[in-house]
């Protein structure tokens, strides 16, 4: 009888976490959320710094965001729509000036187990994942013109006779290492709005 009782219990409440994770996985989704660019950055054709560039935000321009993966939002707006660093996207879940942080919003986890006093749900929300900031770097000073941005850990080759680097935007001090030639190289731990006449020549740059 007691195992017979134990098995409609397991049963039951079986039944009752496919049911909340049926729940967990059709709840409708958030509107879309209003946003400002705190830079100039680009919007990509992938949540990652390594997908095409399909347009640029303008500093100041609004967007609506649509949703958010990871530190990368998906925006709509006049022209292509894409992902952009939610680092450069105030008032996504709040944010300061030159930059923000992301409005993902909390994952969801799901428990089910089985102890000595009987069968256990868990549902509940985690944290959002940390963000990852970007240093993005611009072809004319103040950091204007074409850029692209690489995260801690990247590297970039310049493309031959291209206009190098004029200004470097790296608003968390990460260790920016920016060479003309071998030998020929210069750290940055902050932003800088010129290079001068050493931007010209640049070859390749790192982010650490």
């Amino acid at each position: 009888m007691r195992r017979q009782t134990r098995k409609m219990l397991l049963n039951l409440f079986t039944g009752m976490a496919v049911a909340a994770t049926a729940a967990v996985v059709f709840l409708p989704a958030a509107q879309a959320a209003p946003a400002t660019a705190s830079a100039n950055v680009n919007v990509r054709s992938g949540p990652g710094g390594s997908y095409g560039v399909v347009d640029v935000l303008q500093r100041g321009q609004r967007v609506e965001v649509d949703r958010c993966q990871g530190s990368w939002c998906y925006v709509v707006k006049p022209g292509p729509d894409g992902w952009v660093s939610s680092n450069y996207l105030g008032g996504v879940g709040g944010g300061s000036t030159g930059g923000s942080s992301s409005g993902s919003g909390p994952s969801i986890n799901f428990g089910f187990s089985i102890g000595p006093d009987g069968p256990d749900v868990q549902i509940g929300t985690g944290r959002p994942a940390p963000r990852v900031t970007e240093v993005c770097f611009y072809d004319r000073t103040n950091y204007r013109g074409e850029e692209f941005c690489l995260e801690p850990g990247e590297r970039a080759r310049l493309p031959r006779y291209s206009d190098g680097v004029a200004s470097i935007d790296n608003p968390d001090g990460y260790r920016v290492e920016v060479c003309a030639a071998p030998g020929d190289c210069r750290t940055y731990t902050t932003s800088a709005s010129s290079l001068g006449r050493f931007g010209d020549y640049v070859e390749s740059v790192r982010v650490r």
